[in-house]
């Protein structure tokens, strides 16, 4: 059967001397595996994309179980401002490898597919990655089931006063429960204002997302510490930007500021589907 979809690739493998197989993220198909021969030879008319994050129109015929032949491809959007700066690289590889390993193939259509093409926007518009992509780990969470509970206690299901966040117990907690979670797993009120944002945001009306370093900080340890408890998924990409991290190689342009609820200014207004619409 042939195919004409719209894709993002999310992963690129070689195969034999010559080829490459590409893994698609595709909005009516969830994710589809393509075979593309001659993609690593120097003159491959197919090598431009075969390349991560590339996202254009795929043509390809698929049999009945099998894995798809790529016929034609037009570029879309190369996406090659992404590729040339190593800290938005890393995240955005963190999150292609995050698409093929946590979701089934078809939770990567639709509504992850749209947030993937968002996500990308963003980053070649310049915002900041690391908020972008924790707010993307956000949405994957809530399309797989495992959102954290932030409007009542997890443990006593009291409403308020909600004190902190406990990232291994999986949700919100009130002043009684707080002792319950150990201090190293506990996330100050001000990080549960932020994911409370986060889950009423959609990636396609963010606008310009302002959080303060400090705050960047303590939201790093609770996502990696909640994605690792509850999802399950180690991705290689993430270890390579926590070296970065490491060697302050991650670090922002120093124009660029960042905030959260107290701390935190987003540039344009909810709309009344719970996003945020860019001025």
């Amino acid at each position: 059967m042939l195919y004409r979809v719209e894709g993002i690739v999310i992963r690129s493998m070689d195969y034999g001397e010559g080829n490459k197989i590409i893994t698609l993220c595709t909005k009516s198909h969830g994710k589809m595996g393509v075979l593309v021969r001659g993609a690593k030879k120097v003159r491959s008319r197919h090598a431009a994309a075969t390349q991560l994050f590339t996202y254009g129109e795929y043509v390809f015929f698929r049999g009945m179980g099998q894995i798809g032949t790529m016929n034609a491809c037009e570029i879309l959007e190369s996406n090659h401002q992404i590729r040339e700066q190593l800290h938005t690289a890393a995240y955005a590889s963190y999150v292609m490898e995050l698409m093929d390993r946590a979701l089934q193939d078809e939770e990567a259509g639709g509504y992850m597919y749209e947030q993937l093409l968002a996500y990308l926007e963003g980053l070649r518009e310049g915002k900041d990655e690391q908020v972008l992509t924790h707010l993307f780990e956000m949405k994957l969470c809530q399309t797989v089931g495992v959102s954290p509970e932030l409007t009542s206690c997890v443990v006593c299901g009291r409403q308020e006063p909600l004190t902190a966040f406990g990232w291994r117990l999986g949700g919100a907690l009130c002043p009684s429960c707080q002792t319950r979670e150990h201090t190293q797993y506990l996330s100050p009120s001000s990080i549960l204002k932020l994911l409370t944002l986060f889950t009423q945001m959609d990636l396609r009306r963010v606008g310009n997302v302002n959080v303060k370093p400090e705050t960047k900080q303590l939201l790093r340890a609770c996502m990696r510490g909640y994605m690792d408890t509850h999802v399950g998924v180690r991705c290689k990409s993430l270890g390579f930007i926590e070296q970065m991290e490491k060697y302050d190689l991650a670090a922002p342009p120093s124009n660029r500021t960042m905030d959260t609820p107290q701390d935190m200014k987003v540039e344009g207004k909810m709309s009344e589907e719970s996003g945020l619409e860019p001025d």
